[in-house]
């Protein structure tokens, strides 16, 4: 949804980009004046870490240092690391995995837009951050009615003192937002701004009937998430469309360990067992359509690496076994590519299923599919709730 800046390698400025998503309808007009009137630069540390779209990597940027950088890439549209490694990160160089961050504005400004504030709402924000999203809200819901919960106590003790540097009156508190604010229920709106496999049942529980529940969502195959807007039920479960297709740092508590190749394959040696086959399946249809076999296959993790002569390996990791497979795809225009697998399960028939499922379709985008979260469990579901696409149990 960016593009490349001509000489810093930033997105497109970000408020150009949010004057142009008013003029579409994807922003109101009160959104959009808020975003103006309170841009993040106000809640970004001196220190920060933005992925430069020239050299493909993080870079560290500081205010004190060069301010001119800094001011540049606080008002791109982009996002922007500002803790790594849950704060056990020292030093300028970036880190190995970013825990914090100040969102693309533009993905900030429709997600608000998704969650239909209106003044007078009590409102929960989970995951703070920087407080930017928490003092965006309270400027839209009113004094006293936002509540931000940040789990890291460094980060929420900043995020207070930038929300009170310009006066807005909102609440941050430290907590696991997984478990929400109880003393400030029930909410009108609950906004998550990092993504979640599972919705926490206390976000729910502690929502009205009728009110919103805002948050990128996704499952273990892959890391795009989608953005999904429940409404809370009287019988205690959620339900409602994705919106758009996003990619947010997971929740800390639903972090999971990734599979570990050796526990697949010991040694690196082909088991005698390995099934082998070929697939006419392109590289490019099996990328399309990776939202919905996440969705399809919730228990499958996939990885992608390209070796020295430009083939590129898809492996599949089986979650509830040591089922795997592996599929190559070369760049000499070959129609057919090798598969193997070995396990309980063929993983790659499975996703193969899947992507062909997707096609008699009629290949349905993200805003077709939705979610239902509730005590027994969540369900994805095509068009409406009565046609489920998976089942997970709590």
């Amino acid at each position: 949804m960016t593009q490349q800046g001509k000489r810093s390698g930033a997105a497109e400025v970000a408020p150009e980009r949010l004057r142009a998503l008013v003029e579409r309808g994807e922003l109101s007009a009160e959104w959009g004046g808020i975003l103006e009137e309170l841009p993040r630069h106000l809640f970004l540390p001196d220190l920060i870490w933005p992925f430069d779209l020239e050299t493909g990597a993080y870079r560290a940027v500081d205010g004190r240092e060069d301010p001119q950088a800094w001011e540049r890439w606080a008002a791109a549209d982009a996002a922007i690391v500002t803790q790594w490694d849950d704060g056990a990160h020292d030093g300028r160089d970036p880190g190995g995995t970013p825990t914090s961050s100040a969102s693309t504005p533009s993905i900030v400004g429709v997600m608000l837009h998704d969650l239909d504030v209106r003044p007078g709402h009590r409102v929960l924000d989970v995951g703070a951050g920087t407080g930017w999203t928490t003092a965006l809200l309270a400027r839209r819901a009113g004094a006293g009615n936002v509540t931000g919960v940040e789990i890291d106590p460094q980060v929420a003790e900043a995020a207070v003192r930038r929300v009170q540097a310009i006066g807005i009156d909102a609440v941050v508190v430290t907590g696991d937002g997984g478990r929400g604010w109880p003393g400030h229920a029930p909410y009108d709106r609950v906004q998550g701004t990092y993504a979640v496999r599972r919705v926490p049942a206390a976000w729910i529980e502690q929502t009205r009937p009728g009110g919103l529940i805002v948050v990128p969502w996704g499952t273990r195959y892959a890391n795009v998430n989608a953005v999904a807007r429940l409404r809370v039920d009287a019988d205690g479960s959620a339900h409602g469309r994705f919106t758009r297709l996003v990619e947010f740092m997971l929740d800390r508590r639903q972090r999971a360990t990734w599979p570990a190749h050796e526990e697949y394959l010991p040694g690196g040696v082909w088991p005698a067992t390995v099934r082998e086959s070929e697939t006419t399946l392109s590289l490019d249809e099996l990328s399309a359509a990776e939202f919905v076999i996440g969705l399809r296959l919730p228990d499958i993790a996939h990885t992608v690496s390209v070796d020295d002569q430009g083939t590129t390996a898809v492996w599949l990791y089986g979650l509830t076994d040591r089922s795997w497979a592996v599929a190559f795809f070369c760049q000499d225009g070959c129609t057919e590519f090798d598969v193997l697998q070995d396990g309980p399960r063929s993983l790659w028939d499975a996703v193969e299923s899947a992507c062909r499922w997707w096609e008699r379709e009629d290949r349905p985008c993200e805003t077709r599919f939705g979610l239902t979260a509730g005590p027994d469990g969540h369900r994805t579901w095509l068009d409406s709730p009565d046609r489920v696409v998976s089942f997970t149990a709590p």
